[in-house]
């Protein structure tokens, strides 16, 4: 039988042009169950036939561009590992930026209603919830298989989060509420903050490695990118108390348009922070009636 080095090295000559090392190496784990510290520590151990035709499967997927997450189950995001599948957006690391945005503010708060717009696999929520028990976190999601994905991170991270099927804010109220527009009879939140999908239709981007597996309900709005947000902060006045800060995540390149949406709405105290990357990627802002909801860089 041949050994799992073997199999490795004879998997990534194979499809060397499509599939790096490290993505066999992964996938190779995943079958096996192992820790990476367990296949440097046995190297030789023997492969089954079985095994050595699945993982020649999962190979071949991965070089016909489907994520590594995907085939793996599970991505980490902000030190924890979780379940994902096809229904929800892969967690990107320029995402925990709104994380640490989103818990430098609630560090300032008392018992915080937080919202999630758009959860997808609950990343955003359950992390919120993880690092700060004593905030109410609120997360919806238009998709419910998105919603049962995020449930299970919930369940098995240990994050206590609510989930509503909900088109942004739409079950958040009912037809006699926020008619005002003053948040009286509306759910309202410390924070909102929000990761819509801002890829515009045609952008090229979407044609990339990996991409064409995700959904694109979380990937694109259809239009220019930005209506979702558009959105966001059009609805979102009602659902935020005094000081509350709304974040929203955003392309590398909205940063100017995300500015300018907000002004137009009346928001001040606008701000824009740059990922590890130093990209452009979250602009946030208060309402002009709040207090100061100002977050430190």
């Amino acid at each position: 039988m041949p050994n799992q080095s073997q199999t490795l090295r004879a998997a990534v000559e194979q499809v060397r042009r499509r599939v790096p090392r490290l993505d066999a190496r992964l996938l190779i784990q995943h079958l096996l169950g192992i820790s990476h510290a367990q296949y440097l520590a046995d190297p030789d151990r023997s492969l089954s036939a079985d095994q050595v035709e699945a993982f020649m499967s999962l190979v071949l997927r991965r070089e016909r561009g489907e994520p590594v997450a995907y085939l793996l189950g599970e991505k980490d995001f902000y030190s924890r590992t979780f379940r994902v599948t096809a229904d929800v957006l892969i967690p990107r690391p320029d995402t925990e930026l709104i994380v640490t945005l989103a818990l430098k503010r609630l560090k300032a708060l008392t018992w915080p209603r937080v919202l999630d717009l758009g959860t997808g696999s609950g990343a955003i929520a359950v992390t919120l919830a993880c690092e700060h028990p004593e905030a109410a976190i609120t997360a919806v999601d238009v998709s419910p298989a998105a919603l049962a994905v995020a449930r299970e991170n919930a369940e098995r991270l240990g994050g206590k989060v609510r989930f509503v099927e909900s088109d942004w804010f739409a079950a958040l109220r009912s037809a006699d509420k926020c008619s005002d527009n003053s948040g009286a009879n509306c759910e309202t939140f410390e924070l909102v903050v929000a990761n819509p999908p801002y890829v515009a239709a045609r952008d090229p981007h979407l044609l990339q490695d990996g991409l064409p597996f995700e959904p694109d309900l979380a990937l694109t709005d259809g239009a220019d990118g930005l209506s979702c947000i558009r959105r966001i902060i059009a609805e979102a006045p009602p659902h935020l108390v005094a000081g509350a800060p709304l974040l929203i995540e955003h392309g590398y390149d909205q940063a100017e348009a995300v500015r300018a949406l907000f002004a137009a709405a009346g928001y001040r105290d606008i701000s824009t922070w740059q990922d590890l990357s130093g990209v452009d990627r979250v602009t946030g802002a208060c309402l002009p009636d709040a207090g100061t909801a100002k977050i430190a860089d």
